[in-house]
């Protein structure tokens, strides 16, 4: 299994393009099971999800083939109603494949759902609005398994505003008999970017980028050709490495709407962050600390926690990030520890002490955002970090070394 090798520390310059989102794309792949017409993504970023999710869509029985930047779908019969559990169990976005499929199919046999191992992130809110739109649920074996003689549009109300289950949950009512109104619905920019492919299709949608959306049924959704937004969290990543390293990048490919949180918290620290139209220009700055709290879109997003803890350490002060949507999401602070990080957890905070020195040590990768911080935390200590366990960066980050590599990192993937 391969690793990354990194020599710092080092400056970075130049221009780097985001990928397109994988957070967008996996519940757009996901929809293709909704029409038995021709579906072409453009763009498609080369990811271990993404390949996963093209496995599991050819599985049920979707033709899948490159075509120009990404790849063409077409789902016109089912050769079997199983998400089995061995292309499942590593990826979490594998759950939006029940939406569709009870809403064109009218069956699924989904095995439970893998991926980072971040916390519990439970399906119940899926299910139970699901079961109210007039599907039978069990779970058994470590399946879920659902039928319907036929979904009906209702009044649903999310206890959490889960972009899962947002997301499984318009898809489903695309193709329901009657009006489905979700309430407290999540707001991340990847529902919007869902609703406008679920449009493009001929769904009929409203409330988008609100917390009330409005899915009205239709007998049938045609194909389309569409093209996911730009990956706000690789983005992050990114502007986050700048800053740790002290370098001018710009970084480019994506909406810098879509990150108001985060530019606004780094801003405070004292960041130079110039907004452009399709990305952001990062200047050279001294930085202060900073107090976090992660929350749902349109809050600080929990995926760039683990990188904002690694940018606190070369910050100065003292700085507390808390984390409020899941967990188990602190495995990454003892291996910044071995880089010798001054971090300190209290109950769901850590508490950052910037400045602290760093030195390269070999470290290990636990889940995807985790990965970034190291890579990050990498960068600004003194010589070789050999970073184990990199299937999980694969998972959300294209061609990293290449793209960190042409900024002019010292990085490379070495063999075990």
């Amino acid at each position: 299994m391969d690793k990354l090798k990194v020599v710092g520390p080092l400056n970075l310059k130049g221009s780097v393009t985001i990928s397109k989102a994988k957070n967008a794309y996996l519940p757009l792949l996901a929809a293709t099971i909704l029409s038995d017409e021709k579906i072409v993504f453009g763009e498609v970023p080369k990811l271990r999800d993404i390949g996963t999710m093209n496995k599991l869509l050819e599985h049920l029985g979707c033709k899948v083939n490159p075509e120009g930047s990404g790849f063409s779908y077409q789902l016109s019969e089912l050769a079997t109603d199983e998400a089995p559990y061995e292309l499942v169990k590593t990826m979490r976005a594998s759950i939006c494949v029940l939406g569709p499929m009870l809403g064109r199919f009218k069956k699924a046999k989904v095995s439970l759902p893998g991926g980072c191992a971040i916390g519990t992130r439970p399906i119940d809110l899926h299910l139970k609005n699901l079961e109210k739109m007039g599907a039978t649920i069990v779970i058994e074996g470590g399946y879920v398994h659902a039928s319907t003689d036929g979904l009906k549009g209702a009044h649903l109300v999310l206890d959490f505003p889960s972009v899962g289950a947002t997301e499984n949950l318009m898809m489903a009512a695309s193709l329901a008999e009657g009006e489905t109104i979700i309430d407290n619905a999540a707001l991340e920019p990847e529902i919007t970017d869902l609703g406008n492919f679920l449009i493009s299709m001929g769904a009929e949608i409203s409330g988008l980028d609100s917390k009330t959306i409005k899915v009205k049924g239709v007998k049938k959704l045609s194909g389309s050709h569409y093209t996911a937004i730009g990956d706000r969290i690789e983005a992050a990543t990114y502007i986050i490495g700048a800053l740790m390293t002290k370098s001018p990048l710009s970084i480019m490919g994506f909406d810098p709407g879509h990150l108001d949180s985060v530019l606004e918290k780094l801003v405070s620290m004292g960041a130079n962050i110039e907004r452009l139209e399709n990305g952001v220009r990062v200047g050279v700055g001294e930085l202060k600390a900073v107090d976090i709290e992660t929350a749902p879109y349109p809050g600080f997003p929990t995926d760039v926690q683990a990188q904002m803890i690694a940018l606190c350490t070369q910050a100065e002060g003292t700085s507390i990030i808390t984390e409020q949507i899941f967990e188990n999401r602190f495995m990454h602070v003892p291996e910044l520890q071995r880089l010798g990080a001054d971090i300190t957890i209290k109950g769901n905070s850590a508490v950052v002490k910037g400045l602290a020195p760093l030195k390269g040590a070999p470290v290990m990768c636990t889940d995807l955002r985790a990965s970034a911080a190291l890579v990050l935390a990498a960068f600004c200590s003194e010589g070789e970090t050999l970073i184990q366990r990199i299937y999980h960066l694969e998972r959300g980050y294209e061609k990293i070394e290449e793209k960190f590599k042409n900024l002019g990192a010292r990085i490379e993937r070495v063999a075990e």
